[in-house]
């Protein structure tokens, strides 16, 4: 037998979805959106943020791994500019990497994100465009900011498909949706 779970109920661009609600920590949910294998959705969030982005100048796409990956990848096809993605575990053949620390509400420990050396030429004094699935604590969206600029890439926006918790601290980021913290 299944076990029935709180959603909350979304839709962009006709397709809907019903997100899982996922308790945190104690009295305290969000509604957890994964795009990984979600090749309806991901199209569709790529057109429209590529729409909400058509008047805006930049070079590059930027994103975190993982879950954001094939945004970024649907996103380039849509924009026809390329995409990099920093990762979160370093690889020998990465080179001369950057780095920088962040926390995810999700996995609620420290990460690390690492701007493989290859890329660093993609990005130094390019504007970029930061993408990200949802941007909740800013805490990811901070330590890609650090790796920026620490290449001296020029941040032009910030996107996402949602922001998370309180609005006001996300008006400047260009998302398709707020979503709200649910407490008990």
């Amino acid at each position: 037998m299944a076990e029935k779970y709180e959603t909350y109920p979304i839709e962009i661009g006709g397709v809907k979805r019903d997100l899982r609600l996922f308790e945190i920590k104690p009295g305290l949910k969000i509604a957890i959106i994964n795009i990984l294998g979600d090749t309806e959705l991901v199209n569709v969030c790529a057109e429209e943020l590529g729409k909400k982005l058509a008047d805006i100048q930049f070079d590059v796409i930027v994103t975190a791994e993982s879950k954001s990956i094939p945004l970024a990848h649907a996103l380039s096809v849509v924009t026809g500019k390329p995409y990099v993605v920093l990762r979160k575990v370093y690889k020998i053949y990465m080179g001369d990497a950057v780095q920088a620390q962040t926390s995810s509400i999700t996995t609620g420990k420290l990460q690390t994100l690492i701007l493989d050396e290859k890329d660093i030429p993609l990005l130094k004094g390019k504007k970029v465009t930061i993408i990200d699935d949802v941007i909740s604590t800013g805490s990811t969206l901070e330590g890609m900011r650090n790796i920026l600029e620490k290449v001296d890439a020029n941040i032009t926006v910030e996107a996402a498909i949602f922001t998370e918790g309180d609005p006001k601290k996300w008006e400047h980021v260009i998302a398709l949706g707020h979503l709200p913290i649910f407490t008990d």
